[in-house]
């Protein structure tokens, strides 16, 4: 399985950015995916996540009726739309997925300790 993220950038606070995640392999025993992020001195956080093959999501506390993921199946592919952009949202956003951990789990954890990682991308917003 492979992860590809794409879709960052440089943007003014207010603005919006959508993400993509592109898997590739075997997706169907996807339990959740999910959206991270990092900014520089900071732990990863966790943004938001959905069901693979159903329609739950979870959102983070600061980005919650900002940000909205959702899924193409037949594209194999994840999104995450960001709305309102503020510079507090500046990271590196890296998408995830898991064979085990549903998206709700992704939500509660403590360690990102999922199976499968795609190489992060840039989201930097300026004031």
């Amino acid at each position: 399985v492979q992860l590809q993220a794409s879709g960052g950038g440089l943007v003014q606070a207010g603005d919006s950015l959508r993400l993509s995640c592109l898997a590739s392999g075997r997706t169907a025993g996807f339990a959740g995916m999910g959206w991270f992020r990092q900014a520089p001195g900071r732990d990863r956080e966790f943004v938001a996540a959905i069901a693979w093959s159903g329609i739950s999501t979870y959102y983070g506390d600061s980005v919650r009726s900002r940000f909205t993921v959702s899924k193409d199946i037949s594209k194999n592919t994840m999104y995450l739309q960001m709305n309102n952009l503020k510079p507090e949202d500046t990271a590196v956003y890296y998408c995830a997925a898991d064979p085990v951990f549903t998206a709700q789990a992704m939500s509660l954890m403590t360690r990102y300790e999922l199976a499968y990682w795609g190489k992060g991308t840039q989201v930097t917003v300026s004031s």
